[in-house]
């Protein structure tokens, strides 16, 4: 019986330098770390914005400069804007559309008979949800689409992480806004005609997540002001 004492104690012992030791002086039981590193994120996210504002005004700085005398003809030039426009790199102007997704409240019930009481993981929106609206959007004909305050292109990634949008540097937190530059009719056709979609209106009409579809008329989308160097993994020598 003593040894069996002897030992529950030592593993006591054990345990309370493991806590004390992986703690170091701090509260482990608290989420301190976390915001920290939410604090870290959105600094970064600051940051990150405002080197995009500074890319983007020395960008017009040195097109400003190619366009006094770079010795083109104005079918290169014409051609040079094209490939531009097409990159996403110019403002663009139309009509446009603009599709608003929301979190449902946090008290959230089923609405409907027959469905069950809502994890929490139904109440927010997901990455494949963002991703639904913006694939239907360029299925459309959508010349070109904003998130948020940023455009769009070819290598941009829409992701998520736990109920934010990391895009392109930085952090986002819903209500989430879609703009898209096309047919009005066209886009809203495209929007109702997505599998994907349909699934998301389930649970806006079930636990109240948020939609709105709005046609803004005339709309004028930023270029996109970023890095266009393309990232990728390097293997180990």
């Amino acid at each position: 019986m003593r040894v069996l004492t002897a030992a529950v104690f030592a593993l006591a012992g054990l345990i309370f330098f493991t806590s004390f030791n992986t703690a170091k002086g701090t509260n482990i039981r608290t989420d301190a770390s976390l915001l920290k590193l939410s604090d870290l994120i959105q600094e970064r996210s600051h940051e990150n914005r405002e080197l995009n504002e500074s890319n983007a005004a020395l960008r017009g700085d040195v097109e400003a400069l190619a366009e006094r005398d770079d010795g083109s003809t104005k079918a290169e030039d014409d051609k040079l804007a094209a490939l531009e426009k097409s990159a996403g790199t110019q403002k663009l102007t139309g009509e446009a559309i603009t599709v608003t997704l929301n979190d449902a409240p946090p008290d959230a019930t089923a609405k409907l008979p027959g469905y069950p009481e809502p994890q929490p993981d139904y109440l927010v929106i997901h990455q494949q949800d963002l991703q639904a609206v913006v694939n239907a959007l360029w299925e459309s004909g959508a010349k070109g689409i904003k998130v948020m305050d940023q455009r769009l292109i070819s290598t941009s990634a829409v992701r998520c992480v736990g109920n934010t949008l990391i895009l392109q540097g930085r952090v986002y937190s819903p209500p989430y806004k879609i703009t898209a530059v096309g047919d009005p009719e066209k886009m809203q056709k495209a929007l109702a005609a997505s599998r994907a979609i349909q699934n998301y209106m389930v649970y806006v009409n079930v636990y109240g997540l948020g939609w709105k579809v709005t046609e803004d008329g005339t709309v004028t989308l930023p270029g996109y002001s970023g890095t266009v160097d393309l990232q990728y993994a390097k293997p180990v020598e």
